[in-house]
């Protein structure tokens, strides 16, 4: 009761402002961010050059995967003959000359490229023939005739 009373009323003079009250929480906290931290000067100085070192080795490895992405998006416009990206020339040109397309990429790409010089061939045509189903062909063939006819018939009054 008396914790209750004493923090409603409070000491009448903090919050007035004359110097009596602040001094206790400046002194709370260090003007030292090594001393925050619970670490000496030396320690401090320390692990902030290493979490330097790792951001930029980070950053550096960011870079290198973005350079990465954009070499395949330009071989991919290459291959397909679409237009180029001043964005991907711009991030290639920042990474440097020692920038390569993953393995992994390069061997999809590549399985992509033979699928397709496949079906493109004439033995690939000749090949799609044969996986076809030629009674569902012939069936097909057959519903769009008599389609055709009924239409015909519905417009002519001649047949």
């Amino acid at each position: 009761m008396a914790f209750l009373i004493k923090s409603m009323i409070g000491n009448p003079l903090s919050g007035i402002g004359l110097g009596g009250g602040g001094d206790k929480e400046e002194e709370a906290t260090p003007s030292d961010p090594a001393k925050a931290a619970g670490m000496t000067r030396e320690e401090y100085e320390e692990y902030q050059k290493q979490v330097v070192e790792e951001k930029m080795e980070r950053d550096a490895d960011f870079l290198h995967k973005k350079a990465e992405r954009a070499t395949l998006r330009v071989c991919l416009r290459d291959k397909y003959r679409l237009p180029k990206s001043e964005q991907d020339d711009n991030m290639l040109e920042m990474a440097g000359d020692d920038v390569d397309v993953p393995e992994e990429l390069l061997k999809m790409v590549d399985e992509d490229a033979t699928e397709e010089e496949g079906k493109d061939s004439l033995m690939g045509q000749i090949q799609n023939l044969q996986n076809m189903d030629m009674d569902q062909l012939k069936e097909k063939a057959s519903a769009t005739v008599t389609e055709l006819k009924s239409k015909a018939e519905e417009k002519c009054s001649v047949m």
